[in-house]
């Protein structure tokens, strides 16, 4: 098949074996498939799958690693032990995890689970769900993305009378303020140095549009609170991943902010304690999504309730993956830039 193959550090789009579907494995040609940060991350900071304890990421450079962990796709064939649940032809997707002897494996960050940069990849028939008619491909594709905003959210326990702050208006800031508003919550105050992005972020459900080149998002937050007579503290989702961006946001927040960090997974970034302690901060790192908010995302795709369409700016095929993965490094672009392998 031909794929974005990662080898020796370098990107090439070529041949490589197709895959074969081992026991209760789903042989999958990909219709869709979305680039994200994380991408750019796995193969920045290789280090950081080297010493993955739980081993569901690895990096090794003299073998062939295909990217890509968010997909749709159609089932082509099935190893030994398969159902018949999913007849030849069914349109099909998973979160990005692979069963195999020992343990799980990610979708596109192990060389053991081939991921959706390519023609072809497998599926554990166990984690896999057949699509709706009438959903489209590039709706699906988007499910991950849109699951990790969904899972920040979940977990703030945001409620009716908090003010949020969304910081970045990028993929993920655009699966949190969506997340906010399908709860209802409003007002939903957001901080972007674009002014596309900013604008993109409005029809998203964001209420309050900040450049933080102009204000900081925090003398916005105050002003807000007044006028709505706001009495919890922020709740803020960082959504950017930018060195130091924490702290900033530690040093500039008000008594009692809590602050989930969306973004900042693979910089060696610091955070003073004591200034976090002196104002009674409260910060979560990382851990999601999980399967109920992957599969709760799927199903607001499937109905109708979230169209994560809006976000996608561009539809390339193969040839065209790595220069987008270069200008994702750069942060430049649109929040979703979305890959057609066997177009």
């Amino acid at each position: 098949m031909r794929a974005v193959v990662l080898r020796g550090g370098r990107l090439e789009v070529r041949d490589t074996p197709d895959p074969v579907p081992g026991a209760g494995e789903l042989l999958v040609r990909v219709r869709s498939t979305a680039i994200c940060a994380s991408d750019v991350h796995y193969m920045d900071h290789p280090e950081v799958a080297i010493d993955d304890p739980s081993g569901m990421s690895a990096y090794d450079e003299g073998r062939d690693i295909v990217m890509g962990h968010e997909f749709v796709g159609e089932v082509v064939g099935r190893g030994p032990g398969c159902s018949d649940g999913f007849p030849l032809g069914s349109r099909v997707t998973s979160m990005p995890m692979l069963a195999v002897e020992g343990g799980i494996r990610i979708i596109g960050q192990h060389p053991d689970a081939p991921g959706s940069f390519g023609e072809l990849m497998l599926l554990s028939e166990a984690m896999t769900r057949e699509v709706p008619d009438g959903v489209p491909d590039d709706a699906v594709a988007l499910v991950d993305a849109f699951a990790v905003g969904e899972y920040y959210v979940r977990c703030s326990a945001v409620a009716p009378g908090d003010l949020p702050i969304v910081v970045g208006a990028g993929a993920i800031g655009l699966s949190a303020i969506a997340a906010l508003a399908r709860r209802g919550i409003e007002p939903v105050i957001v901080s972007d140095y674009s002014a596309e992005r900013r604008e993109l972020a409005g029809e998203f459900g964001a209420d309050v549009l900040v450049d933080p080149a102009v204000r900081g998002p925090f003398e916005v937050w105050r002003e807000v609170a007044a006028e709505r007579g706001v009495t919890t503290p922020p709740v803020v989702f960082e959504c950017v991943g930018a060195p130091g961006l924490v702290q900033q946001l530690v040093e500039t927040c008000e008594m009692w902010t809590r602050i989930y960090v969306a973004g900042a997974w693979y910089t060696d970034d610091t955070l003073n304690c004591t200034d976090a302690a002196r104002r009674g901060v409260t910060v979560q790192f990382g851990g999601g999504p999980l399967p109920e908010d992957w599969w709760g995302t799927f199903e607001a795709v499937c109905d109708g309730r979230l169209d994560p369409l809006p976000s996608v700016g561009r539809v390339i095929g193969l040839d065209e993956v790595p220069a987008a993965l270069d200008q994702a490094r750069r942060a430049q672009g649109p929040p979703r830039i979305v890959v057609h392998p066997s177009a």
